[in-house]
């Protein structure tokens, strides 16, 4: 990452508030439900105390309570025109509903752009909305927005690249959460640097998902001295997203994305034959719970046999809302610090396919120590560095 002074009508210093993360989403789907519910659920989350679904209750001086929605954007008919907090729960939404109530956010939803955002399977379910796309640069400026978070659907190559040249020219960070590559790449990433933007990416991990728990079996054998010889990792889930996936032309960069943050930390190559990790079929009663099933095959002291399978049972979209309300906190502290680019740690450490993989826990002290940097108050940099600190002790841990 690098400093850029901010610059061009975008960014600039009049329109940052540096008390409150105000968020843009693109994508009101189900992981837009649990984010919305997420930030007033915990809205009175005690910092001083470890509170159960939360890394961070206070990141770098911000609160959950201190992020704040300021627009949205969709293509469905049942979502468009409404007021955020009530489309969260419209259209094929199917994500739990947390013990909150939502209120009234003045944030209506913005009739978005198309382009490869609605598949054949999607378009099944799904009705476009009548007129035309809204002038999402002038509404990310008028509501001076910070960060944008795509929830677009996998394989929203076209749309995603279209969007970002959005936020790009309205001076907004950006969140990536799907699996199309923009952080990763040298191309993408100064793009962000020219505007003095940062960027966190590619494709978010979930807080206890699949591949989190795959790249800790695949990191342990690695360590421990055994051999990996085949793993598999099967998913099935009941959403919209598995049902997008069943088109097999959309889960490419998906597949790739979960398959490199695995096998990037067994310290060794396997034969692409002996490797499958993907979203796997659409069941619709699931609803948006995931079921993974993880196998990893290996060869032990006197190369003797030894198999790790599991299942790994999850709501799907909850599990990733954590990471998404740290995410969004580090691009504030960026910003406030004039920081510019992928941010490295943040990303090695919330996202599937950053531009730089490592194992977790040397991706947790980055992100510690990240937080710790550019925190607003002395208050925060010192909690920051004491969680740098359990994050050295953890990792040396692991490391014996």
């Amino acid at each position: 990452m690098s400093k850029t002074a901010h610059q061009g009508s975008g960014n600039g210093g009049p329109r940052r508030q540096d008390d409150k993360v105000r968020v843009a989403i693109i994508g009101v789907g189900n992981c837009a439900s649990s984010f919305v519910q997420g930030v007033h659920y915990y809205r009175d989350a005690d910092p001083s105390e470890p509170v159960p679904g939360l890394m961070h209750v206070d990141l770098g001086g911000y609160h959950v309570r201190d992020i704040e929605f300021t627009a949205a954007f969709d293509i469905d008919a049942d979502k468009v025109g409404k007021d955020l907090s009530e489309a969260i729960f419209a259209g094929q939404n199917n994500t739990l509903k947390l013990d909150v109530e939502v209120p009234h956010l003045g944030v209506p939803v913005h009739r978005g752009m198309t382009h490869d955002g609605l598949g054949k399977y999607l378009k099944e379910k799904i009705t476009k909305a009548e007129g035309q796309t809204a002038d999402i640069v002038e509404i990310l400026k008028e509501t001076q927005t910070d960060v944008v978070v795509s929830y677009l659907p996998v394989g929203s190559e076209q749309a995603t690249k279209w969007y970002v040249e959005q936020i790009l020219e309205a001076g907004c960070a950006f969140v990536n959460c799907i699996p199309v590559f923009i952080a990763r790449e040298n191309y993408w990433n100064d793009r962000f640097k020219k505007a003095g933007l940062p960027i966190i990416g590619d494709d978010i991990k979930s807080q206890v998902g699949a591949t989190i728990v795959h790249r800790t079996l695949a990191r342990l054998f690695h360590e421990r001295g055994v051999k990996m010889l085949r793993t598999s990792q099967l998913n099935v889930g009941g959403n919209m997203d598995f049902y997008n996936m069943l088109e097999r032309e959309r889960l490419e960069s998906k597949k790739n994305s979960k398959t490199n943050a695995v096998t990037s930390v067994m310290g060794h190559t396997l034969p692409a034959d002996d490797v499958y990790i993907g979203p796997s079929d659409y069941v619709p009663w699931l609803l948006d719970r995931k079921w993974a099933h993880i196998r990893v095959e290996g060869q032990a002291f006197g190369d003797v046999p030894l198999t790790v399978e599991m299942k790994l049972e999850v709501w799907d979209s909850p599990n990733s809302a954590g990471i998404v309300i740290d995410a969004v906190r580090c691009l504030k502290l960026g910003l406030n610090h004039g920081l510019s680019g992928q941010l490295d740690g943040p990303s090695s450490y919330l996202m599937k396919s950053p531009m730089h993989q490592r194992p977790d826990h040397e991706a947790r002290e980055l992100t510690e120590r990240f937080i710790a940097d550019h925190a607003r108050t002395r208050a925060a940099a010192g909690k920051a560095r004491a969680a740098v600190d359990e994050a050295k002790d953890a990792g040396s841990a692991t490391a014996h």
